[in-house]
Protein backbone atom coordinates (compact mmCIF):
# COMPACT_ATOMS: atom_id res chain seq x y z
CA UNK A 1 0.00 0.00 0.00
CA UNK A 2 2.57 2.27 0.16
CA UNK A 3 2.87 2.84 -3.86
CA UNK A 4 0.44 5.06 -4.94
CA UNK A 5 -0.88 2.86 -7.73
CA UNK A 6 -1.66 0.70 -5.25
CA UNK A 7 -4.41 3.29 -4.33
CA UNK A 8 -5.70 3.01 -7.89
CA UNK A 9 -7.21 -0.18 -6.72
CA UNK A 10 -10.03 0.05 -5.79
CA UNK A 11 -11.09 1.93 -8.80
CA UNK A 12 -9.75 -0.87 -11.23
CA UNK A 13 -12.26 -3.48 -9.78
CA UNK A 14 -14.89 -1.24 -9.80
CA UNK A 15 -14.28 -0.39 -13.58
CA UNK A 16 -13.93 -4.24 -14.18
CA UNK A 17 -17.02 -5.27 -12.56
CA UNK A 18 -19.13 -2.07 -13.28
CA UNK A 19 -18.24 -1.30 -16.69
CA UNK A 20 -16.61 -3.72 -18.24
CA UNK A 21 -17.99 -6.84 -17.48
CA UNK A 22 -21.51 -5.59 -17.86
CA UNK A 23 -20.36 -4.29 -21.61
CA UNK A 24 -18.86 -8.16 -22.15
CA UNK A 25 -22.47 -9.13 -21.76
CA UNK A 26 -24.08 -7.44 -23.43
CA UNK A 27 -22.06 -8.12 -26.52
CA UNK A 28 -22.00 -11.70 -25.53
CA UNK A 29 -25.98 -11.64 -25.55
CA UNK A 30 -25.74 -9.82 -28.53
CA UNK A 31 -24.10 -12.37 -30.58
CA UNK A 32 -25.49 -15.34 -29.31
CA UNK A 33 -29.06 -17.16 -29.38
CA UNK A 34 -31.24 -18.58 -26.83
CA UNK A 35 -29.26 -21.56 -26.59
CA UNK A 36 -25.78 -19.68 -26.45
CA UNK A 37 -24.79 -20.40 -30.03
CA UNK A 38 -22.96 -17.28 -32.11
CA UNK A 39 -25.13 -15.60 -34.34
CA UNK A 40 -25.68 -12.07 -36.52
CA UNK A 41 -29.64 -12.51 -36.00
CA UNK A 42 -30.24 -10.32 -33.82
CA UNK A 43 -28.16 -7.75 -34.86
CA UNK A 44 -29.74 -7.75 -38.11
CA UNK A 45 -33.40 -6.93 -36.47
CA UNK A 46 -32.51 -3.84 -36.22
CA UNK A 47 -32.18 -3.60 -39.70
CA UNK A 48 -34.99 -5.95 -40.68
CA UNK A 49 -37.79 -4.88 -38.08
CA UNK A 50 -39.50 -1.76 -39.00
CA UNK A 51 -40.93 -1.10 -35.79
CA UNK A 52 -37.47 -1.06 -34.47
CA UNK A 53 -35.84 0.99 -37.19
CA UNK A 54 -39.05 3.90 -37.35
CA UNK A 55 -38.47 3.82 -33.36
CA UNK A 56 -35.16 4.91 -33.82
CA UNK A 57 -35.82 7.62 -36.91
CA UNK A 58 -38.57 8.81 -33.99
CA UNK A 59 -35.63 8.89 -31.41
CA UNK A 60 -33.26 11.00 -33.57
CA UNK A 61 -36.05 13.34 -34.58
CA UNK A 62 -36.97 13.61 -30.92
CA UNK A 63 -33.67 14.29 -29.96
CA UNK A 64 -32.34 17.02 -32.91
CA UNK A 65 -36.01 18.84 -32.02
CA UNK A 66 -34.96 18.98 -27.94
CA UNK A 67 -31.47 19.84 -28.44
CA UNK A 68 -32.70 22.84 -30.92
CA UNK A 69 -34.95 23.83 -28.36
CA UNK A 70 -32.49 23.26 -25.30
CA UNK A 71 -29.34 25.55 -27.35
CA UNK A 72 -32.24 28.18 -28.37
CA UNK A 73 -33.38 28.38 -24.81
CA UNK A 74 -30.07 27.65 -23.06
CA UNK A 75 -27.78 29.85 -24.66
CA UNK A 76 -29.62 33.18 -23.90
CA UNK A 77 -29.88 31.83 -20.23
CA UNK A 78 -26.50 31.30 -20.12
CA UNK A 79 -25.11 34.33 -21.38
CA UNK A 80 -27.19 36.26 -19.19
CA UNK A 81 -26.05 34.29 -16.15
CA UNK A 82 -22.27 34.68 -17.37
CA UNK A 83 -22.71 38.47 -17.98
CA UNK A 84 -22.54 39.94 -14.85
CA UNK A 85 -24.01 43.66 -15.89
CA UNK A 86 -26.97 41.57 -16.50
CA UNK A 87 -27.11 39.41 -13.90
CA UNK A 88 -26.32 40.80 -10.47
CA UNK A 89 -27.20 37.74 -8.07
CA UNK A 90 -25.52 34.42 -7.76
CA UNK A 91 -28.70 33.05 -6.51
CA UNK A 92 -30.29 32.84 -9.98
CA UNK A 93 -27.63 30.70 -10.97
CA UNK A 94 -28.92 28.45 -8.46
CA UNK A 95 -32.49 27.95 -9.88
CA UNK A 96 -31.74 26.63 -12.75
CA UNK A 97 -29.79 23.50 -10.60
CA UNK A 98 -32.84 23.89 -8.08
CA UNK A 99 -35.20 20.93 -10.60
CA UNK A 100 -31.73 19.06 -10.84
CA UNK A 101 -32.45 17.72 -6.77
CA UNK A 102 -35.70 16.15 -7.32
CA UNK A 103 -35.76 12.89 -8.77
CA UNK A 104 -36.77 12.83 -12.86
CA UNK A 105 -39.19 10.52 -12.78
CA UNK A 106 -40.96 12.09 -10.32
CA UNK A 107 -40.64 15.35 -11.96
CA UNK A 108 -41.84 13.90 -15.27
CA UNK A 109 -45.13 12.28 -13.38
CA UNK A 110 -45.15 16.33 -12.20
CA UNK A 111 -45.33 17.35 -15.37
CA UNK A 112 -47.84 15.04 -16.47
CA UNK A 113 -50.24 15.98 -14.21
CA UNK A 114 -50.29 19.33 -15.05
CA UNK A 115 -51.29 18.61 -18.25
CA UNK A 116 -53.89 16.48 -16.89
CA UNK A 117 -55.19 19.94 -14.64
CA UNK A 118 -54.88 21.96 -17.66
CA UNK A 119 -56.69 19.86 -20.09
CA UNK A 120 -54.19 19.16 -22.92
CA UNK A 121 -53.67 15.87 -24.54
CA UNK A 122 -50.77 14.12 -24.31
CA UNK A 123 -48.40 13.75 -27.32
CA UNK A 124 -45.27 15.30 -28.77
CA UNK A 125 -46.04 18.67 -27.79
CA UNK A 126 -46.20 17.18 -24.38
CA UNK A 127 -42.95 15.35 -24.79
CA UNK A 128 -40.59 17.91 -26.35
CA UNK A 129 -42.02 20.10 -23.09
CA UNK A 130 -40.86 17.28 -20.38
CA UNK A 131 -37.73 16.48 -22.67
CA UNK A 132 -36.86 20.30 -22.59
CA UNK A 133 -37.61 20.38 -18.87
CA UNK A 134 -35.86 17.55 -17.87
CA UNK A 135 -32.33 17.99 -20.41
CA UNK A 136 -32.30 22.20 -20.36
CA UNK A 137 -29.47 22.09 -17.42
CA UNK A 138 -27.80 20.12 -18.96
CA UNK A 139 -26.91 22.61 -22.02
CA UNK A 140 -27.03 25.75 -19.81
CA UNK A 141 -23.94 24.67 -17.49
CA UNK A 142 -21.29 23.64 -19.77
CA UNK A 143 -22.04 27.00 -21.61
CA UNK A 144 -21.88 29.21 -18.57
CA UNK A 145 -18.96 27.60 -17.66
CA UNK A 146 -17.56 28.61 -20.88
CA UNK A 147 -18.86 31.93 -20.82
CA UNK A 148 -18.21 32.85 -17.39
CA UNK A 149 -14.60 32.09 -17.81
CA UNK A 150 -13.81 33.60 -21.07
CA UNK A 151 -11.63 36.32 -21.80
CA UNK A 152 -13.07 39.52 -21.61
CA UNK A 153 -9.98 40.97 -23.05
CA UNK A 154 -11.08 39.30 -26.67
CA UNK A 155 -14.32 41.30 -26.59
CA UNK A 156 -13.26 44.41 -25.54
CA UNK A 157 -10.36 44.39 -27.99
CA UNK A 158 -13.00 43.64 -31.06
CA UNK A 159 -14.90 47.04 -29.60
CA UNK A 160 -11.77 49.13 -29.84
CA UNK A 161 -11.58 47.99 -33.21
CA UNK A 162 -15.07 49.77 -33.82
CA UNK A 163 -16.84 45.79 -34.12
CA UNK A 164 -20.42 47.01 -33.15
CA UNK A 165 -21.87 44.23 -30.13
CA UNK A 166 -23.60 42.07 -32.52
CA UNK A 167 -20.31 41.56 -34.98
CA UNK A 168 -18.52 41.03 -31.02
CA UNK A 169 -20.70 38.01 -30.68
CA UNK A 170 -20.70 36.70 -33.91
CA UNK A 171 -17.10 37.07 -34.05
CA UNK A 172 -15.76 36.19 -31.00
CA UNK A 173 -18.14 35.28 -28.47
CA UNK A 174 -19.81 32.71 -30.39
CA UNK A 175 -16.90 31.07 -31.61
CA UNK A 176 -15.47 31.11 -28.61
CA UNK A 177 -18.40 29.45 -26.86
CA UNK A 178 -18.60 26.40 -29.26
CA UNK A 179 -16.69 24.14 -27.06
CA UNK A 180 -19.50 24.43 -24.29
CA UNK A 181 -21.99 24.16 -26.87
CA UNK A 182 -21.01 21.10 -28.31
CA UNK A 183 -20.25 19.37 -24.73
CA UNK A 184 -24.25 20.62 -23.99
CA UNK A 185 -25.83 18.75 -27.17
CA UNK A 186 -23.63 15.60 -26.25
CA UNK A 187 -25.15 15.69 -22.91
CA UNK A 188 -28.84 16.44 -24.43
CA UNK A 189 -29.10 14.28 -27.48
CA UNK A 190 -27.67 11.19 -26.35
CA UNK A 191 -29.72 10.97 -23.44
CA UNK A 192 -32.83 11.52 -25.21
CA UNK A 193 -31.87 9.14 -28.10
CA UNK A 194 -31.91 6.23 -25.15
CA UNK A 195 -34.64 7.82 -22.77
CA UNK A 196 -37.82 5.81 -22.54
CA UNK A 197 -39.54 6.91 -19.18
CA UNK A 198 -40.27 10.64 -20.25
CA UNK A 199 -41.79 9.14 -23.49
CA UNK A 200 -43.94 6.98 -21.75
CA UNK A 201 -45.30 9.01 -19.25
CA UNK A 202 -45.83 12.04 -21.34
CA UNK A 203 -46.97 10.13 -24.62
CA UNK A 204 -49.16 7.29 -22.71
CA UNK A 205 -46.75 4.96 -24.67
CA UNK A 206 -48.14 6.60 -27.82
CA UNK A 207 -44.69 7.50 -29.45
CA UNK A 208 -41.69 4.74 -28.63
CA UNK A 209 -38.63 5.53 -28.77
CA UNK A 210 -35.93 3.46 -29.11
CA UNK A 211 -34.93 3.34 -25.18
CA UNK A 212 -38.91 2.37 -24.94
CA UNK A 213 -38.01 -0.19 -27.74
CA UNK A 214 -35.13 -1.92 -25.71
CA UNK A 215 -37.23 -2.17 -22.65
CA UNK A 216 -39.65 -3.86 -24.13
CA UNK A 217 -37.77 -6.54 -25.56
CA UNK A 218 -35.78 -7.36 -21.76
CA UNK A 219 -39.37 -7.18 -20.60
CA UNK A 220 -40.78 -9.79 -22.18
CA UNK A 221 -37.48 -11.92 -21.34
CA UNK A 222 -36.06 -11.55 -25.06
CA UNK A 223 -32.47 -10.90 -23.32
CA UNK A 224 -30.67 -11.80 -26.72
CA UNK A 225 -32.14 -8.94 -29.00
CA UNK A 226 -32.52 -6.56 -26.15
CA UNK A 227 -28.89 -6.98 -25.81
CA UNK A 228 -28.34 -6.26 -29.48
CA UNK A 229 -30.20 -3.22 -30.01
CA UNK A 230 -28.76 -1.82 -26.66
CA UNK A 231 -25.32 -2.90 -28.58
CA UNK A 232 -26.05 -0.83 -31.11
CA UNK A 233 -27.28 2.03 -29.31
CA UNK A 234 -24.09 1.98 -27.33
CA UNK A 235 -22.00 1.58 -31.03
CA UNK A 236 -23.45 5.15 -32.42
CA UNK A 237 -23.32 6.32 -28.70
CA UNK A 238 -19.77 5.90 -28.42
CA UNK A 239 -19.40 6.79 -32.68
CA UNK A 240 -20.85 10.13 -31.79
CA UNK A 241 -18.36 11.43 -28.69
CA UNK A 242 -15.56 10.76 -30.83
CA UNK A 243 -16.64 12.62 -33.66
CA UNK A 244 -17.94 15.07 -31.16
CA UNK A 245 -14.90 14.95 -29.23
CA UNK A 246 -12.46 15.12 -32.34
CA UNK A 247 -15.03 18.63 -33.44
CA UNK A 248 -13.96 20.18 -29.93
CA UNK A 249 -10.29 19.46 -30.29
CA UNK A 250 -10.53 21.40 -33.60
CA UNK A 251 -12.04 23.93 -32.17
CA UNK A 252 -9.85 24.47 -29.28
CA UNK A 253 -6.78 24.07 -31.41
CA UNK A 254 -7.91 26.71 -34.08
CA UNK A 255 -8.83 29.28 -31.01
CA UNK A 256 -5.21 28.59 -29.55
Amino acid sequence: MGKRSAWALPYFIFLVFFVVLPLVLIAFYALTDAQGHFTLANMAAFFKEPKIINSFIVSIEVALENTLICIAIGYPVAYILADSSLNKSAVTALLFILPMWINALMRTIATAEIFHALGIGLGKGTLLFGMAYDYLPFMIYPIYTILSKMDKSYAEAAQDLGASPAKVFLKVTLPLSMPGVISGVMMVFLPTVSTFAISEILTNNTIQLFGSVIQEQFYNLMWNQGAALSLVMLILIGLTTLLGGKRQEEIDGGLI
